[in-house]
């Protein structure tokens, strides 16, 4: 049976169609191959899954719900969706605002009315973030902490989407699987994220540009170890009953890690030091994060495996080859 990955040339979308692949699974991909970083990494992305005579590509607009129903009937029935097509990155949604109301909000009330109306329906997994947590001073971050103080309008669209998620599950009983990601990085990663930037500049000989005097923490993600979460959910979907058939997860790490760190394992990877550019703290930024996975690991074995002293490297070998560097 088909699964409906969203946002199929993106980072994870790539990573998690490609893990569908290879366990046997017949995979349509979607994605607009949005500008907001260079779409030659989306399209290699998406030419290395098109090896694969199970998957199939579809450039279309997730938030154009009225086209949606009729882009995907020839490859009905799809009862399984892994929803992570969205506009990504806190920073760029303080100058663009509408692109994330449309990509985030819009994008996933259309998916959510896709499989409202696909009969037989199964389970949705979708992305939410970490970022959800905002104005959260307590660590680790839990699922049941308030999430009521968001500090940057991605995390109040990824919030917005939990919430119509729940209501979803209530009304239409539509078994659905919310992932709060914290920063997941790794090959193939996203190059608006601080690893691929650091790594950029240092091999260029340009400065790095460190927020905060570089008193920030990231509970940093490999990318393997969050692809192995979302198959555990897609696999495990939240059962119908007096409850609305709806679950929230964090997926990450369960460590925070200080961001000089990372730019350390970075240098000796490259075999080269960083010249530094200290900045002040980021409107829409949070100084720490820090992922409780009980739940995950209790519901789904969740177990994430990779540390960044592992991670790291695999990414910068990577970065080395895609760039020639």
């Amino acid at each position: 049976m088909t699964v409906l990955v969203t946002g199929a040339a993106g980072f994870i979308g790539y990573h998690v169609s490609e893990a569908l692949l290879a366990q046997g699974e017949t995979v349509v991909g979607i994605d607009i191959l949005s500008p907001y970083y260079d779409v030659r990494l989306k399209e290699a992305r998406v030419g290395r899954l098109r090896k694969n005579k199970n998957f199939t590509f579809v450039k279309a607009d997730i938030a154009e719900h009225e086209k949606l129903a009729t882009t995907l009937a020839p490859f009905a029935p799809i009862r399984r969706v892994v929803h992570l097509a969205a506009q990504a990155g806190v920073r760029y949604s303080l100058q663009h605002p509408f692109e994330y109301a449309a990509a985030n909000v819009v994008g996933h009330l259309s998916i959510l009315e896709f499989c409202r109306h696909t009969p037989g329906f199964e389970h949705l997994v979708y992305a939410s973030s970490s970022s959800v947590y905002g104005g959260n001073t307590k660590l680790p971050f839990s699922v049941e902490d308030r999430v009521d103080t968001p500090v940057s309008l991605y995390a109040a669209t990824k919030r917005a989407d939990e919430l119509m998620s729940q209501s979803y599950a209530h009304l239409y009983r539509i078994p659905q699987t919310g992932m709060r990601f914290f920063t997941v990085y790794g090959p193939w990663g996203r190059p608006d994220m601080a690893l691929f930037l650091f790594t950029r500049a240092i091999l260029a000989g340009e400065p790095i540009h460190v927020f905060n005097g570089g008193d920030m923490a990231r509970d940093f993600t490999f990318v393997d170890d969050i692809v192995q979460g979302v198959l555990a959910a897609l696999r495990t979907p939240p059962k119908n009953g007096p409850a609305a058939p709806h679950r929230v997860y964090n997926l990450g790490n369960s460590c925070a890690e200080p961001l000089p760190k990372l730019i350390a394992l970075i240098e000796k990877s490259l075999g080269k030091k960083a010249k530094h550019i200290s900045e002040p703290m980021q409107p829409g930024d949070v100084q720490a994060t820090y992922a409780d996975i009980e739940p995950a690991r209790r519901d789904l074995g969740f177990a994430p495996r990779v540390r960044i002293e592992e991670g790291v490297p695999r990414f910068v070998a990577w970065y080395r080859e895609y760039h020639g560097a």
